[in-house]
């Protein structure tokens, strides 16, 4: 396999699909569904063209051009990082053995799981962010919005790739079935929670991009260290791509607290609805109700089925080789929270079944940076008002916390006080509606909607009001 990637096929690759007829086959029986998935459930706002980055390699530099593509023209392909011919598996009780470049039997299932649920969510967050091309704040955005679109599609074609590359019949089933559940549905939804919650505005997508994206790279990155190479590898490719996507979220954030600081001192009063701004406390409730939404994604603070795809080597940790342990964690312990007779307390286990744990501490600590930038806008503005993460507790359906009602301070609530105050720290239906009214679409170019600040820069040396997108 070459670091480039053939556009001259039918279905653009640099694994050298021409060679296996069969599977090409089945892949090209596949695109015309997905195909039809990206008109009926993909964006809803008609264009001509728009200004998109498309990979052309899979190397450190380079690797991606940018042009005017019509949507449902661009190049959906699969791509893997290069293959390490000396790549060894880094943990649990294959450590130090070859990696694998087919499924070992008793892994299947497992690891057929892993990739249908990864792929699950790529087409979710597609459905979820159909119409906000409909309320667009500026072309910029409509652009990253569609951008964010096309590679979630193309994320979707990589876990659908290994699924018919290296788990039969079974595989076949699982890639048909990943554009059958719809986002939301009633009948048929997405498997995980997070991916079934609506993206009504472009505030809620900024901050979707921030949380739920990221834990999107948590989940790659721990996926990037299996010992089954092709999936490592194509995670490797994958989190490359994924950066962009959370780029959008942090600075989206940036530029809604910059707009909302600068109506602030201008008019010296914290009530910017007047002047089409949108308030300190909805930017909060916004946050913390992704932040939660996104731990949820982590699962239960101890799994025996996380530690079991640990010790197979099936799924790593973040960063596995930079650890400075034995990688397997046979007497290793670790601490985690959980409710107790109505208060928090601190309960040691072993590490080996605190994975999720593991892995949501290092994404809590990566969501404080974005916060810390975010009220380092505020500080310099002169504005005392801090935004910060919720205590792990706040909000959850999933694990330790769930069915237990606990505040942004980590407080352990009753019922009733949680039904009277969650109105404090969640976004109501008033704050819903509010945002709602402001999401104006501006279609012009150089211009920007009053509620959020015009980036930095713009896209690839482009200046903001560079004409991103041609509608239809």
């Amino acid at each position: 396999m070459t670091t480039g990637i053939d556009y001259t096929e039918r279905i653009p690759n640099n694994v050298d699909l021409s060679s296996d007829r069969r599977l090409q086959r089945a892949l090209e029986s596949w695109q015309p569904k997905f195909l039809q998935w990206w008109s009926e459930m993909g964006p809803a706002l008609p264009t001509k063209d728009v200004y998109l980055r498309t990979a052309v390699s899979v190397g450190r530099e380079g690797w991606a051009q940018f042009g005017h593509v019509a949507l449902p023209e661009y190049r959906w392909g699969i791509f893997l990082s290069e293959r390490d011919p000396d790549r060894r598996i880094a943990f649990g009780e294959h450590k130090g053995e070859p990696v694998w470049q087919q499924v070992p039997g008793e892994y299947r299932a497992d690891l057929q799981r892993l990739i249908v649920i990864q792929g699950d969510t790529e087409p979710a967050s597609v459905e979820q962010q159909r119409h906000l091309g409909m309320t667009a704040p500026s072309l910029y955005d409509l652009r990253n919005l569609f951008q964010v679109n096309v590679e979630e599609g193309r994320h979707l074609w990589a876990m659908v790739y290994l699924l018919h590359a290296y788990f039969g019949r079974t595989g076949r089933e699982e890639a048909e079935a990943l554009l059958h559940r719809n986002s939301g549905s009633d009948d048929s939804p997405r498997i995980l929670g997070a991916f079934n919650e609506e993206t009504p505005d472009w505030l809620s997508f900024y901050m979707f991009t921030y949380f739920t994206d990221r834990d999107g790279k948590y989940q790659l990155g721990t996926l990037k260290e299996s010992a089954f190479d092709p999936l490592s590898r194509t995670c490797q490719f994958m989190l490359k791509e994924e950066a962009h996507h959370m780029f959008v979220g942090t600075t989206g954030v940036d530029r809604v607290v910059e707009r909302t600081a600068q109506i602030m001192r201008e008019h010296d009063t914290a009530d910017v609805r007047p002047y089409g701004g949108i308030p300190l406390e909805i930017i909060q409730k916004y946050l913390n109700f992704h932040y939660s939404v996104s731990l949820d994604l982590f699962g239960s603070e101890t799994s025996t089925n996380v530690a079991n795809y640990f010790t197979a080597g099936l799924k790593g940790r973040w960063q596995e080789e930079r650890r400075k342990d034995d990688h397997q964690l046979t007497d290793a312990v670790a601490t985690v929270t959980q409710v107790e007779d109505g208060r928090l307390v601190e309960v040691e286990t072993p590490a080996l079944i605190a994975l999720n744990n593991d892995l949501r501490g290092e994404y809590t600590a990566d969501c404080q940076n974005g916060v810390t930038r975010w009220n380092r806008i505020l500080e310099d503005a002169g504005i005392d008002f801090r935004l910060r993460l919720p205590h792990v507790g706040f909000h959850r359906q999933v694990g330790a916390f769930a069915g237990h009602h606990v505040s942004p301070d980590g407080e352990v609530l009753t019922a009733e006080e949680w039904d009277r105050r969650k109105g404090d720290w969640l976004p109501t239906d008033e704050d819903r509606a509010y945002v709602a009214s402001v999401m104006q679409p501006v279609y012009e170019p150089g211009k920007i909607a009053a509620w959020v600040a015009p980036p930095k820069q713009g896209i690839n040396g482009r200046p903001f009001d560079y004409e991103y997108v041609h509608l239809a």
